[in-house]
């Protein structure tokens, strides 16, 4: 009998199925941060690339 009240139990258990929900949320927002860091990291580099050059130029006349 006992073993019959457990496995109702964790059938109507929906925690699991919250931790689960929690963690694609968590991975989706992961994978934003990632995307934006990359797109910031492109825009310091190209602007580091110009600054490089104009001082390139600035010291070369």
């Amino acid at each position: 009998m006992k073993m019959k009240t457990f496995l109702w139990t964790v059938k109507d258990d929906s925690s699991g199925a919250t931790a689960v929900e929690y963690g694609l949320i968590l991975s989706l927002v992961v994978i934003a941060i990632v995307s934006m860091l990359q797109a910031v990291a492109g825009a310091t580099i190209e602007m580091w690339d110009t600054v490089e050059t104009e001082i390139v130029e600035a010291t070369s006349n």
